[in-house]
């Protein structure tokens, strides 16, 4: 019966050409409107590292105090002196420090044209932490961070833009006018949003082009590239001066693998400072925060607003669309009320009359997914004017979206066909007989 129905709606699509394709654009426009809006804020707004986002922290301190601070929320990254001090107090299984570098590239070959590229510097725990795939190599040892090596990896696509398609691992590149022992090229990863780098707004970049040891980036005096936020006393005038003030720019993360190794973490750090304020550096109670990579992106609010209003205006315009076509579907419905009182009187149920119109609904559901999906594809070439670029290529039209397009706009019509449905199989047959 299902396909004979199915039968029935097709040939219903074609009986009132009209008020069929009325249906058809108002669900086509409305499912098209709420995915391509769904799939910026999806793309916005997922687990960068669903994994192991429950096992990554970063860690807080208030080195301003409570009149300097924001909300009585600690800054959002660490002074170096902390930032050095929690390192080697080696309380997490991995750890590391970062921060943005930016640096001149001296590109081999007949090239004599230096080249920027942006990058981060890093502990050797980065890699493991955040589970970075290479392609060739590996990333460089503890010893190299204690002895600040010379070593560097590089991503995929710039080690192609440098060696092209080769293996790379033992040559030398040289940044800002050293040499770096290539050690390791990372395959393309670029989780997003890039929640490690969120204290520099750098939420969705494009994938960075290499890593250096933080010691060494320290020792050859690679400033930072990323924000260096201050307060207080800001008048220093050497470099030494500026790594022992209160100025936050180093970014903390920690892998802990349970809720008690992350509750005695806490612990330590509200040890530590403590004994910042035993010792004159901190003139106010301890105040330090710990949170998870969904906490912490949370916090920083790194989905843009403008997102989530798009995703509700969209909604609201589907669901515009949809009342519509309840009206559509009850008017077109009601004008065979002679058929269904004829098909009654002949004996067949109201479950029949139910199965039939509601699969009939489907069928426009389905004629309107379709179009849903052209328009879907259409509006993703047109989003970069509604979203910041950085955020608009992130959209993309997935098997997962056009399942979900026509899942939704046959799904959305079966469910207002449900009164319109209702009211057809409460027809009177022997009123119907009578009055025709």
């Amino acid at each position: 019966m299902f396909a004979y129905y199915f039968e029935l709606g097709l040939r219903s699509l074609r009986r009132n050409p009209a008020l069929t394709a009325l249906m058809v654009m108002a669900i086509g426009f409305g499912v098209a409107a709420s995915m391509i809006t769904f799939s910026v804020f999806r793309a916005v707004s997922g687990n960068p590292i669903p994994q192991k986002s429950a096992q990554l922290f970063t860690p807080q301190l208030d080195g301003w105090g409570p009149q300097q601070n924001l909300k009585g929320e600690p800054p959002d990254a660490l002074s170096y002196t902390d930032a050095i001090a929690l390192m080697r107090a080696h309380e997490a299984s991995r750890q590391t420090l970062l921060y943005a570098v930016h640096v001149s590239v001296m590109p081999g070959g007949s090239r004599s044209l230096p080249v920027g590229a942006n990058g981060y510097a890093v502990y050797g725990d980065f890699f493991p932490m955040f589970e970075v795939p290479f392609r060739y190599g590996s990333g460089w040892s503890a010893a190299d961070d204690d002895g600040r090596a010379a070593v560097v990896v590089l991503s995929e696509a710039f080690n192609q833009k440098m060696f092209g398609d080769t293996d790379s691992v033992g040559r030398e590149i040289t940044l800002n006018g050293h040499d770096y022992r290539i050690v390791g090229v990372a395959r393309h990863w670029n989780p997003q949003p890039r929640f490690f780098a969120a204290f520099d707004n750098d939420n969705f970049d494009e994938s960075s082009d290499f890593y250096v040891p933080f010691t060494r980036a320290l020792d050859v005096q690679i400033d930072t590239y990323g924000r260096n936020s201050c307060r207080g006393n800001v008048d220093f005038k050497t470099r030494d001066a500026w790594l022992r003030s209160s100025c936050v720019w180093v970014m903390p993360w920690v892998e802990l693998d349970s809720a008690a190794d992350a509750s005695r973490y806490k612990q330590f750090l509200e040890r530590y400072a403590a004994d910042q304020q035993r010792a004159g550096r901190f003139g106010w109670a301890p105040n330090v925060r710990l949170r998870d990579v969904v906490q912490w992106l949370e916090y920083r609010k790194v989905v843009p607003p403008e997102t989530r209003i798009s995703l509700l205006v969209a909604l609201g315009f589907f669901v515009i669309c949809m009342v519509n076509t309840i009206g559509l579907l009850l008017a077109k419905f009601m004008r065979r009320a002679g058929e269904i009182g004829v098909r009654r009187a002949l004996g067949a149920a109201r479950s029949e009359m139910y199965k039939q119109f509601l699969i009939e609904a489907g069928t426009v559901g389905l004629a309107g997914g379709v179009l849903g999906l052209a328009l879907t594809a259409l509006g993703m070439l047109g989003i970069g004017h509604l979203f910041q670029p950085q955020i608009a290529r992130l959209a993309h039209l997935d098997v997962s979206l056009m399942a979900m397009t026509l899942l939704t706009a046959i799904v959305a019509t079966v469910l207002a066909a449900l009164y319109p449905t209702w009211r057809a199989a409460h027809v009177q047959p022997a009123w119907q007989l009578k009055s025709n």
